[in-house]
């Protein structure tokens, strides 16, 4: 998925046509025609006595403001680089593999009703590690508030000044654009529409995690939501009441790019991540292609492995 390859015809700026599907799954985006038409919700939680010690040892590093967000972030980002097909999207009703990670944030620079939001998309390789999806993050961030408009806010302005029929037609064309494949890739670049998964912190406000829809216009195929931390006695293994702490965590995703089994298994490895940040110290031992972009390799590993068994 992230190596460099030749583009072929059908092929995106932003991904590789996915070629070596079942018939079914390029039957069911004519069937499930919007992004609404098939999400599934999915709901979890982790303990967080590890992750905070694991952020106060980073920020004892050095790493100041490093924090939980930065732990999930950097959970999801690895489990990508695991489970690959958490990274395809969808458009035209075709799928794509993805070339990279993207991950879009909504964020204020001060946390006030009167201060506007903005979005930043942050652009992660698959062998980062926390620290690397850390700093990332924080040059992305700091970015966006060094003075003047970023890109997003500057599309939004220039679509702004145009009369309400007029920006209906030119919403409405470049949806046209995006279904063929032809937006323009400075365009994508910045949408917050386009890329791998949203996430937004209902913790920063002090509230439990809400299930976000996932957006008809571009390509976004997962949004995770995290909450506020909870506290709650349970029963240790000798029966004696413990006080833990817990973030709950609410996740939308778009059914089309890859089956159940294959979220359950990315979500499960995910799980790991957050219960041990520590796997996140250094880059994984492999990184994983999508082994359905070319049709013809798998239909020779598919061989390979009947003539093993036999």
């Amino acid at each position: 998925m992230y190596e460099k390859r030749r583009r072929k015809l059908g092929d995106r700026s932003d991904g590789y046509k996915v070629r070596g599907l079942d018939p079914y799954d390029y039957v069911s985006p004519y069937i499930m025609v919007e992004r609404n038409d098939a999400s599934n919700y999915f709901s979890d939680k982790f303990e967080t006595s590890q992750a905070e010690k694991y952020v106060k040892e980073k920020r004892d590093q050095g790493l100041k403001n490093f924090g939980i967000m930065h732990v999930i972030l950097a959970a999801y980002v690895r489990t990508v680089s695991q489970k690959p097909y958490l990274n395809r999207f969808l458009s035209g009703q075709k799928i794509y593999a993805r070339k990279d990670i993207q991950v879009n944030m909504a964020v204020k620079e001060e946390m006030t009703s009167s201060n506007t939001n903005t979005v930043i998309k942050v652009i992660f390789r698959p062998e980062d590690t926390a620290k690397d999806v850390f700093e990332r993050f924080t040059n992305t961030y700091n970015e966006a508030f060094s003075g003047g408009e970023n890109a997003f806010d500057g599309v939004a302005r220039i679509l702004n000044y145009v009369p309400g029929l007029i920006k209906k037609f030119v919403v409405w064309f470049l949806k046209m654009l995006d279904y063929f494949g032809l937006l323009p890739g400075g365009l994508t670049k910045v949408s917050p529409f386009h890329g791998s998964m949203f996430i937004t912190s209902m913790g920063s406000l002090g509230i439990p995690p809400i299930y976000h829809h996932l957006y008809n216009f571009g390509n976004v195929p997962v949004f995770i939501a995290f909450g506020a931390k909870r506290h709650v006695c349970e029963l240790d293994l000798d029966g004696n009441p413990v006080r833990r702490k817990y973030i709950d965590y609410a996740i939308v995703t778009d059914e089309r790019i890859c089956d159940g089994f294959a979220y359950a298994s990315a979500f499960k490895i995910f799980r790991r991540y957050l219960a041990n940040p520590w796997l996140l110290d250094n880059p994984p031992e492999e990184v994983f292609e999508d082994p359905d972009i070319d049709k013809k390799k798998k239909v020779k590993k598919k061989k390979e492995k009947k003539q093993k068994k036999e």
